[in-house]
């Protein structure tokens, strides 16, 4: 697990290797935060014991939070730089995971909520596409620091063919049916709720659709990928820093 380079990398904790298809078959389109060409910077993986759907989502089980701390703290040893999850309900640990370890943690792509809410307008609510609405509680948004001063609104795309991830493991997803149902959802979302401003994606499946969300609604659509890219530019960035010296504080006549 090591990081032999000293290229800053990102760590990732994820739910544990288990014979569904329909998953899988997500985190093959490059987008998902499965796929490590989704990335723009080295990532690292860890799969975490006893972590998937009913114990994360369902019931956050306390045991998955130490296992989870566990691994953040190796993969702290190990150099890594800053640590995300491979789901957004893994929110409800942000402060948990955050306290446990002395670099960065984002959970979630909730975390965004509260800098999106003041980049709007007064009276501008934030729309949440998340896997499951109905699991998604005022706890999991208040532990992201989401207060009930942020307006929000939610929708779920378990009614899609995101719902065989649960009811029907080893099934075949659709994806360019479940490309139109989530266009559908978010369109739905806005339609009833005229002061959507922004949409933030809480699952982490969804990015790869995430262009095509904002062509078809005109609106700004954050994500976990677009969180991942921001701290890995806090971490990381050298975008701008192979510059020569300037002497006397003067700016060089090809830089002018």
């Amino acid at each position: 697990m090591g990081n032999n380079t000293n290229t800053p990398v990102v760590g990732i904790l994820g739910w544990e290797a288990r014979n569904n298809n329909a998953l899988s078959q997500l985190g093959h389109i490059p987008g998902d935060i499965a796929h490590p060409s989704t990335f723009s910077f080295p990532v690292l993986y860890k799969q975490i014991e006893g972590a998937y759907y009913e114990t994360v989502i369902v019931e956050p089980s306390a045991k998955v939070l130490i296992s989870m701390i566990d691994a953040a703290k190796e993969m702290e040893r190990n150099a890594v730089k800053a640590i995300m999850t491979d789901c957004g309900y893994n929110g409800i640990f942000q402060q948990e995971l955050a306290n446990a370890v002395n670099i960065p943690v984002f959970a979630s792509s909730l975390l965004q909520i509260p800098l999106v809410h003041l980049m709007l307008r007064k009276g501008q609510k934030i729309g949440i596409i998340a896997a499951y609405k109905e699991y998604l509680t005022e706890e999991h948004l208040r532990k992201v620091g989401i207060s009930e001063n942020i307006p929000v609104c939610i929708l779920g795309i378990e009614n899609t063919e995101f719902s065989k991830v649960r009811a029907e493991p080893l099934a075949i997803i659709d994806v360019a049916q479940f490309e139109k149902e989530v266009v559908s959802v978010a369109k739905r979302l806005i339609d009833e709720n005229r002061e959507v401003g922004a949409i933030v994606l809480e699952c982490t499946d969804l990015p790869p659709f995430a262009a095509i969300i904002r062509r078809k609604t005109g609106l700004p659509v954050f994500d976990i990928v677009t969180l991942a890219h921001m701290v890995y530019e806090t971490i990381a960035g050298e975008r701008w820093g192979h510059f020569p010296m300037l002497k006397n504080g003067e700016i060089g006549k090809d830089y002018e």
